[in-house]
């Protein structure tokens, strides 16, 4: 018999039908009943496969940051109680304790950690001989027979635990077991350089915020920590020569000048450094000079330089050479504290309340000596003597970028430019061959609105910081040559902290923007896609509210009202 007309039975019709999915309906039962040849069955089970195809590409990875490359491979891996954690090399272990840790608080389950496994298991793996693009990569390779992280550094491993924590936290609990989609990921870091600030000087949060906020940096994968310690309001860190800094300068915030003093000792301070150093973040302090200095020179008055009338006390005296003696110490000190090699001077905005050093006879004095023409010109002096201080202890010193314009050594020295309004000053910076950081206040600032109906928050002629406006943020729009691209070292988002003096208030204003600047710091741009992130972004704001975090929600913000504090109302 000619095989082209034979008709198959009506018991293949009906497996054919029971074999196309429920959404493609339209195509059976009745249509899949008589086939005129085999031709038509090629055909069908063509259509099937085609289905299969688009339901796996339709899949989109749910990760943020998007990894660089993701495939979807057919299947599951159900992860539960009965699951193994293997490390293949002791350096692997604390990081599968950190996986177990995590998967207990955040899933309830209880892995083991074991040195070998029949049942199906996630297996860590460090390989030097791993082709990544950075030390930060990692391959996660998931299939329902077992899990596999490997990477050519503890670091990169770690990132991809991460990467897994993630797909268990939105996976489907089934039968006591949690449905993981099978993926195979091979990424790494666009910039090696992920940051978040936070000021704690206008208004202090205390270490159980500092670390919940170091474990939802570590969740977007985000690894610089620049804490921004002293200010005009409040100085936040225990220095043990000068105890007064705290006793005194730590006294009041700025939405209640009397508040009882508020600051880190520094067991505090090593205590937080290890919780970050866990999650591989690097913790650095910004200790602000020569402005900005009103807290300290309440504590210690004999070094201050002024201020104006709207900033008193505003600046360090950078005429007596006992400034330069005072703040050494405290250098020294903070030096001895943070493992990171890099600390962040400030050096903005002196221009607010340096009107006295016009008058100041000991500045005069050095104006004369040092042949410095103008203010501009003493307090490029006084920078470069601090940034001495810190590189005879072996530290890089990290600015704002009004210090491009001094002549700070390029390689040791890393630029944070933050006046958006003023791009010239970033070309500047990389023209002068310095390494920088982008952190422009508009979008990277959070302290700024993110809808219009919000009415506490910054604006800039109206703007305001969306979640689109900063994941779309393009260096290609900025004056960044070929041959300067790898001298930017990443991006950095601020939560500065004015307008923002509680706990419901911080969570509001950093979610989910964290998201996307996590997404602008890791991806490229070529894989980058706003509708896309969005649809990833509803999927962690269902995390946010089972960690009872008071989030924004960007899609229906009527759900999610500004909070307001105590004083904000009665305001």
């Amino acid at each position: 018999m000619n095989l082209e007309t034979k008709v198959p039975s009506d018991n293949f019709h009906q497996s054919v039908a029971l074999l196309i999915p429920h959404r493609y309906s339209y195509l059976y039962p009745t249509d899949l009943i008589h086939f005129p040849n085999i031709n038509s069955l090629k055909n069908i089970l063509f259509v099937l496969l085609m289905f299969s195809g688009f339901s796996l590409l339709a899949q989109q990875c749910p990760l943020i940051p998007l990894p660089n490359e993701a495939a979807v491979i057919p299947g599951n891996f159900f992860l539960s109680n009965n699951t193994p954690i293997i490390s293949k090399q002791p350096a692997a272990e604390k990081l599968a304790n950190f996986l177990q840790q995590q998967l207990l608080k955040n899933n309830g389950l209880t892995l083991a950690v074991l040195q070998r496994a029949g049942a199906p298991a996630i297996t860590l793996n460090i390989d030097n001989t791993t082709k990544l693009a950075t030390d930060e990569g990692y391959l996660l390779d998931i299939k329902p027979s077992g899990i596999n992280i490997t990477a050519v550094s503890e670091h990169g491993l770690f990132y991809g635990i991460i990467s897994l924590i993630q797909l268990a936290q939105i996976g489907t609990l089934k039968n006591d077991a949690i449905s993981i989609n099978c993926w195979k990921i091979k990424d790494a870091p666009r910039y090696a350089w992920r940051g978040l600030l936070l000021d704690e000087s206008r208004h202090f949060f205390g270490k159980q915020t500092v670390k919940e906020m170091l474990d939802w940096m570590a969740f977007y994968k985000l690894n610089k920590f620049h804490w921004h310690l002293t200010d005009q309001t409040g100085w936040r860190i225990e220095i043990q020569s000068f105890p007064l800094l705290t006793l005194i300068g730590g006294i009041g915030s700025f939405s209640d000048k009397f508040s009882a003093s508020q600051y880190y000792s520094q067991e505090d301070i090593k205590e937080i450094i290890a919780y970050a150093s866990e999650r591989f973040i690097d913790v650095i302090p910004e200790i602000d000079m020569p402005g900005h200095a009103t807290a300290a020179n309440k504590a210690y008055p004999a070094f201050s330089g002024g201020g104006s009338e709207k900033n008193p006390e505003f600046t360090f005296n950078p005429g007596l050479d006992t400034t330069y003696t005072y703040l050494t110490k405290i250098l020294k000190e903070t030096d001895a504290l943070f493992p990171s090699q890099m600390i962040h001077l400030g050096g903005d905005e002196v221009h607010f309340g340096n009107e006295q050093w016009k008058t100041n006879a000991g500045i005069k004095q050095l104006m004369q000596k040092n042949k410095l023409p103008d203010l501009v010109s003493v307090e490029h002096y006084f920078t470069q003597r601090m940034a001495d201080s810190l590189f005879k202890l072996n530290n890089n010193v990290l600015l704002w970028d009004e210090a491009v314009d001094g002549n700070l050594p390029k390689d040791k020295t890393v630029i944070f430019w933050w006046r958006h309004d003023k791009p010239a000053q970033l070309k500047k910076a990389l023209d002068k061959g310095y390494a920088v950081v982008l952190c422009p206040r508009l979008p990277f600032y959070f302290d700024f609105v993110q809808h219009d109906s919000q009415a506490i928050g910054r604006r800039w002629g109206g703007r305001y910081a969306t979640l689109d406006t900063m994941y779309n943020f393009n260096t290609s729009a900025l004056a960044v040559g070929k041959d300067q691209q790898n001298q930017i070292l990443g991006v950095q988002g601020a939560l500065w902290t004015e307008v923002i003096s509680t706990k419901s208030k911080l969570d509001y204003m950093l979610f989910p923007r964290i998201t996307a600047l996590a997404e602008l710091g890791w991806t490229s741009d070529t894989r980058k896609n706003l509708a896309d992130f969005n649809e990833r972004v509803k999927l962690h704001l269902e995390l946010y509210k089972q960690s009872a975090l008071y989030y924004y929600d960007p899609f229906r913000p009527e759900l999610t009202p500004e909070p307001f504090s105590a004083r904000e109302i009665i305001r």
